[in-house]
């Protein structure tokens, strides 16, 4: 008998499982059903002409403001732009730049003079610009090794790093293209006697300096061959440190490009006349690529770019002919509604 209720109460358990999961395996058919024939529940706008033409208007009014307020903001931004890899050749060097900046015996020092166009407020960003500089290039991006950056000489496979890999059977740290092009000009600013202090600590992501970069790996091995690409590092500093080398490792997608070398924190008033004592030590004559010297304030937007605000502009004011267009084309030639080609909206069938 025990065996017998036990075995009746197991069987009406199961009966009342299985009842209650019928409803939702009913439900979630019926959901699945709906969703693929399209029939959930959705909201579908009439796109009425009225409605059309007012939505176009709408958002050209909006865009257009925006635009604007983006083209301000980029033209409050104050640069100073100085090329410099021309008129820091030697004359006569001029027709044999190359031989020049790879001939060691013959200074690189150069001055330069930039005078202020306008009141520069602190932070003043100090960046070099580099054009015709394809850092896109496949070979060039894939020539890292960004777990050996991470963990140093525990990672020793450095393969993805050829042809700056390996020397004399050692690995280079860091190793590969980038690290061995790293850009090796430098720059020094005076206002008139007064040297001008330069912040280089923070100009790299944080994210970067903690995560990509590791605190106990040092540059091992590096620019040490016959043929020497860029700066060279300082071995007792680790490479979460290095954060020239950390700018330069994050390669831009245009041939195009500015990183960040410094901040000046304090103002420069208009009309200053600031003395650049730079080292010219960069190979950009070899391939026709272009140095220049940027300096710059910010906005609440940025540096300076009018891409955006154009943008905004363009297509505000796009969007506003447009809406005169459509309403010129619906004065003109107007096209009753679909409801009123059905019969019960039909005149003279009431009954």
């Amino acid at each position: 008998m025990d065996v017998e209720g036990s075995s009746t109460l197991s069987g009406n358990g199961a009966q009342s499982v299985e009842s209650r999961s019928h409803p939702v395996r009913r439900h979630l058919d019926d959901a699945v059903y709906q969703f693929t024939q399209q029939n959930l529940p959705a909201c579908k706008p009439v796109l009425t002409p009225a409605w059309v033409i007012s939505m176009f208007f709408l958002i050209g009014v909006i865009f257009i403001p925006i635009g604007l307020l983006c083209l301000y903001a980029s033209e409050s931004v104050i640069e100073i732009v100085d090329r410099y890899d021309i008129d820091c050749v030697p004359n006569n060097f001029k027709s044999q730049k190359v031989a020049y900046i790879k001939d060691t015996s013959v200074s690189k020092n150069c001055t330069r003079y930039l005078k202020v166009p306008q009141n520069m407020k602190a932070p003043i960003y100090i960046y070099y610009q580099l054009d015709n500089y394809y850092q896109n290039h496949r070979r060039y991006v894939k020539s890292r090794s960004d777990k050996q950056l991470l963990h140093g000489l525990q990672y020793n496979d450095t393969s993805s790093c050829n042809p700056e890999g390996e020397n004399n059977g050692l690995p280079i740290v860091p190793c590969g293209l980038i690290a061995w092009s790293l850009f090796n000009d430098t720059y020094s600013f005076f206002n008139g006697s007064d040297a001008i202090k330069v912040n280089r600590k923070n100009i790299a992501w944080r994210s970067d300096r903690e995560h990509k970069y590791g605190k106990d790996v040092y540059p091992s091995n590096f620019q040490s061959g016959s043929l020497i690409g860029g700066a060279t590092l300082d071995p007792n500093i680790p490479l979460s440190d290095q954060e020239d080398l950390i700018v330069w490792m994050r390669t831009a997608a245009l041939p195009t490009f500015r990183k960040l070398y410094g901040r000046i924190e304090v103002d420069l008033e208009e009309g200053d006349l600031i003395m650049v004592n730079l080292v010219n030590k960069y190979n950009t004559y070899s391939f026709g690529g272009r140095k220049k010297l940027v300096l710059s304030t910010t906005s609440w937007l940025g540096g300076r770019n009018n891409f955006l605000g154009m943008s905004y502009v363009a297509v505000g004011s796009s969007f506003i002919f447009l809406s005169f267009v459509f309403l010129l084309l619906h004065v003109k030639n107007p096209r009753p509604y679909g409801d009123t080609n059905l019969s019960w909206n039909w005149k003279g069938m009431s009954n």
